[in-house]
C-alpha cells in the first residue's frame, strides 16, 4: 500500500527500566522523544515494521533479513533476565526481499534467529506498546559501501510500494560513541562534529551530503547508526519529506538522536 512511517531511534539498553534504573533520568529527553514517536507510529496504523539494526548478524558482503516466525527481546547480556517482549515475524516478506535482491544483483542473506538484538528490541520496546499484533522484519546492514546501502534502500522502497500493507521503517542507531573522555570508545575529536553535521544534513534533506561523508571521518566518530540511516535515506530518496528532530543528547558520551520523517 505505502510507506506509512519512517524514523530514527537510538538503542541504549539503559532505557529499559530494569537495566537503567535511576540512570534513565539522565536520558529523559530521549525517553520522552521515544514516547512521542510511539504516538506517531501508532497513528500511522502500520501493518508491518521494518527495523534496521547495527547489532544483528553482520556480513561483509551481504545485507541480512531475519525470516523467523516470531521474536523475543533479549537483555540477558545486560543483566536483565526479567524483561521479555514478543513480536510476530513476517517470513513471507523477508523471503520476497531476498528474492528481489537476487533479481537486482543485491546480495542478501536470509537468517532465522528468534532472539532480537538490543539494536532492534530497545526501540521496539518503546514504540510498539500499543501495537500488540504488529509484525516485524529485522534487517541488518552490511560491510559494503554507502552506495550499496542506498541501493538496498531503493530496493526496499520498491517492495514497500508493491505490497498491500502499510509499512513503517525504524532505522536504529546511535551516533558518535566518543563525545567525552569517559565515553565507551574513548574521546574522539571528530565525534561531536560528526553528530552536528549528520543532524544538519538530515534536517536539510541533503542525502547526497550524508552519503558523501568521508569514510575516515565517519569511522573516527565511532558511530553505529550511519549505515542504518543510509538504508532509510535510500527508501526516502525522491520523496518529499521533512526531518523533525525530536531530541538529541549525549550524557554518557554517546549521541542519541530521535527523529521522525514527516511526509
Amino acid at each position: 500500500m505505502s510507506l506509512a512511517f519512517a524514523a530514527i531511534a537510538p538503542h541504549p539498553p539503559l532505557l529499559i527500566p530494569n537495566i537503567g534504573k535511576k540512570e534513565i533520568e539522565k536520558v529523559k529527553q530521549t525517553k520522552n522523544a521515544l514516547l512521542q514517536l510511539e504516538q506517531d507510529l501508532y497513528l500511522s496504523k502500520p501493518d508491518i515494521i521494518f527495523v534496521i539494526s547495527p547489532h544483528g548478524s553482520l556480513f561483509a558482503d551481504a545485507f541480512s533479513i531475519n525470516a523467523h516466525t516470531n521474536f523475543v527481546s533479549s537483555f540477558e547480556e545486560f543483566g536483565d533476565y526479567a524483561t521479555k517482549k514478543e513480536w510476530i515475524g513476517c517470513p513471507d516478506v523477508a523471503a520476497n526481499i531476498a528474492h528481489k535482491g537476487n533479481l537486482n544483483s543485491i546480495s542478501i542473506q536470509l537468517i532465522s534467529e528468534g532472539r532480537l538484538d538490543h539494536g532492534s528490541s530497545v526501540p521496539l520496546s518503546y514504540l510498539t506498546n500499543h501495537l500488540p499484533n504488529i509484525k516485524i522484519v529485522p534487517i541488518g546492514y552490511s560491510g559494503l559501501g554507502v552506495k550499496a546501502h542506498l541501493e538496498f534502500g531503493s530496493l526496499l522502497k520498491e517492495i514497500i510500494m508493491e505490497t498491500d500493507k502499510r509499512i513503517a521503517v525504524i532505522a536504529s542507531g546511535d551516533l558518535s560513541h566518543g563525545l567525552t573522555t569517559d565515553a565507551p570508545a574513548g574521546f574522539s575529536p571528530t565525534g561531536a562534529e560528526f553528530d552536528r553535521q549528520l543532524i544538519q544534513l538530515l534536517e536539510t534533506r541533503n542525502t547526497v551530503g550524508v552519503s558523501n561523508m568521508e569514510e575516515k571521518f565517519v569511522n573516527e566518530a565511532s558511530e553505529c547508526g550511519y549505515r542504518s540511516f543510509c538504508i532509510l535515506l535510500g527508501i526516502l530518496r525522491e520523496m518529499d519529506y521533512q526531518f523533525k528532530n525530536y531530541s538529541y543528547e549525549g550524557p554518557f558520551g554517546v549521541g542519541y538522536l530521535v527523529g521522525n520523517f514527516i511526509f
